[in-house]
């Protein structure tokens, strides 16, 4: 793949330094401005707190990059000029049209493959939404194909999570909970669904992530997944009984497609009066951090012995 690397991440990666990847469709059309540019300017601090390089993922002017200028950032966030939302699947066209566009996990998850970079940090993966439209995000096939880590807080809420989770048995994903023997609920500490394996700490998820990756040559994503911090966590009823309220207004609406998404999560955010927004930037801080302590650990020598 043609990717153009920063200065900052061509180094790190030909040094064997540790990357953290992240995506930028929470950043051009998952969060309102200005919350979307101060959370993505605290991930890219907790990443190199912890010791690794942030990399984001991002079509700017028809050329996939990965590692921004702060300017870059910027201008992403403010929406100037409007970013379009692109899966793996719409990058070729991005790129044919000079178009500038956020990357969602698929996206991302290809472009990191294509770099041989092994740690991804997202808020909640796409995943099979409610009702039988058949309406399942990429993002599940794309991490079926990931021979890396993508660290998340599970699936988003506004998704038919059993489902989801049922359809990440059968593509391959191993699903790990971090300290946790639950699959977490994005807002919610758990979604009521059990896993079957998990974690206690970054030497135990690094390690692996080296034997499921290099070991045994596993071509499908780690999912590893960390419950929102306890302090801005929301009661699954609450959210349950939003999400009620913000699904009628998208059939009211009829929005659809990749508008879905970003119009559920407006629409949370609205019903609990912006405590769906705080667990969402405070889970993606989280999530940033230990990424990058992970990456840190399996950059060290023997860490998937």
């Amino acid at each position: 793949m043609d990717v153009v690397l920063s200065e900052e991440v061509r180094l790190a990666r030909e040094a064997g330094r540790a990357v953290v990847v992240l995506e930028s469709s929470v950043l051009a059309q998952g969060l309102p401005f200005p919350e979307n540019l101060a959370s993505a300017r605290a991930c890219a601090a907790a990443v190199r707190a912890a010791g690794a390089v942030p990399a984001v993922v991002a079509v700017v002017d028809g050329r996939v990059r990965c590692g921004l200028a702060s300017g870059e950032v910027e201008a992403l966030a403010r929406g100037a000029p409007p970013a379009r939302k692109v899966g793996a699947r719409d990058l070729a066209p991005a790129v044919a049209e000079g178009a500038s566009a956020g990357t969602t996990v698929s996206a991302t998850c290809a472009v990191a493959a294509a770099l041989g970079l092994p740690v991804f940090a997202t808020g909640g993966i796409g995943g099979v939404h409610p009702g039988g439209t058949g309406d399942v995000s990429e993002d599940l096939q794309a991490l079926s194909r990931f021979a890396g880590m993508v660290v998340c807080a599970g699936a988003k809420s506004v998704l038919d999570v059993p489902r989801t989770l049922e359809a990440l048995e059968s593509l391959g994903v191993l699903v790990v909970g971090y300290r946790t023997g639950d699959f977490p609920g994005f807002y919610t500490r758990s979604s009521g669904l059990r896993l079957t394996h998990r974690v206690e700490d970054v030497a135990s998820a690094a390690r692996l992530l080296g034997i499921h990756r290099e070991r045994l040559g596993q071509r499908g994503a780690l999912l590893l997944c960390v419950p929102p911090p306890a302090e801005v966590a929301l009661e699954e009823a609450e959210v349950k009984e939003a999400l009620r309220a913000a699904h009628a207004e998208v059939v009211r609406q009829g929005v659809q497609g990749q508008a879905l998404t970003p119009f559920l999560l407006r629409d949370l955010a609205r019903a609990t009066s912006g405590r769906t927004l705080t667990a969402n930037l405070a889970l993606l801080e989280q999530n940033a951090r230990l990424a990058a302590e992970v990456a840190v650990a399996y950059a060290r020598p023997g860490a998937g012995q």
